[in-house]
């Protein structure tokens, strides 16, 4: 059996797509529903039972899920990733104590653990974005969601559950089934609907002197190929600790928009807007990801350009209303 946190979210129905892809449907989703449209993600595909997340740890350590030695493996996607959430209080009970708990879980039972840290946990990136276990504590995140990683991380390293887990510190990740992550959800998901209703896209204008309109920079990486990673990591035992994941590239956003007006066919209308105000401050101006670590852990990656993930994106699911 795997357990999957965060099983019916945006990267976790992407794993469970590939695990019943690859013939495994003995999969625990655990996750939490509400009363969204979050659910329309597990539609057409295969597991073993859903457990909310609230209840699942108390059941988890009752052994309602056996002594740990029908687990394969733990993939704990689930957590608050609203880089925006400001209760600091329900980001650390969310991402660092119930992880906490989770990953003792695991190392007490020897179960392959492997987590979602975030590139959040680089704040404005001046100092780098290398995946390095010495360097982490010299981290500056620049919002409580990035923070709350990388105490996780922190956690992670100083008990020895790095030294038997994987975890992976996604960048940019977009694609299909994000639409539920509301305000959170990739430019790309939003930037079809403005451009379909006005024909236009708006981008937020530059505020550092040197930097053009749009030429901020993100590493973007397609859903697809991440939950790919997510999957060979869970494999590789052997390989274990911190790990960036992205493409290894720093896009603009002008060269983002661009794609996806090239996939609708429609020429490019970009229009600059101010940064607001409230988040100015804490904007970042570049990313890419040091993908040296992973690649000589796993070797060559699946990870495909951007041009052909946004098309597939928008042709294959937006504009077809069909999840993955």
């Amino acid at each position: 059996m795997i357990i999957l946190t965060g099983g019916a979210g945006f990267i976790g129905s992407g794993v469970l797509r590939l695990l019943n892809d690859s013939g495994r449907h003995d999969v625990l989703v655990v996750d939490h529903l509400g009363s969204g449209e979050k659910w329309r993600n597990l539609v057409g595909k295969r597991f073993l039972d859903y457990v909310p997340k609230d209840r699942f740890l108390e059941q988890l350590v009752a052994g309602a899920f056996g002594d740990g030695k029908e687990i394969d493996a733990v993939v704990h996607l689930g957590a608050c990733s609203a880089t925006t959430e400001r209760d600091a209080d329900y980001l650390y009970d969310n991402n660092v104590k119930y992880s906490q708990e989770l990953a003792a879980f695991c190392a007490e039972k020897g179960v392959r653990l492997v987590y979602a840290s975030s590139a959040a946990t680089y704040g404005d990136g001046t100092l780098g974005f290398l995946d390095e276990e010495a360097a982490l504590r010299s981290l500056k995140p620049l919002n409580m969601y990035g923070y709350s990683k990388q105490l996780f991380d922190e956690w992670a390293l100083d008990t020895g559950v790095l030294e038997r887990a994987a975890g992976i510190k996604f960048f940019n990740v977009f694609g299909p089934n994000e639409a539920h992550k509301g305000d959170m959800r990739s430019l790309v998901d939003k930037a079809v609907g403005q451009i379909l209703a006005t024909g236009k896209l708006k981008l937020f204008r530059s505020h550092r002197e040197g930097v053009a309109d749009g030429e901020q920079t993100r590493d973007f990486i397609y859903v697809k190929d991440a939950a790919a990673v997510v999957l060979k990591l869970v494999e590789r035992r052997d390989v274990n600790g911190l790990f960036n994941l992205g493409s290894g590239q720093a896009h603009t956003w002008n060269q983002l928009a661009a794609a996806v007006f090239g996939a609708l066919g429609r020429p490019v209308d970009v229009e600059y807007v101010d940064i607001p105000e409230a988040i100015r401050g804490k904007y970042q101006y570049h990313t890419r990801a040091e993908m040296g670590k992973l690649r000589a852990a796993l070797g060559p990656l699946p990870i495909r350009s951007l041009a052909d993930a946004v098309t597939d994106y928008v042709q294959s699911h937006l504009l077809t209303d069909e999840r993955w």
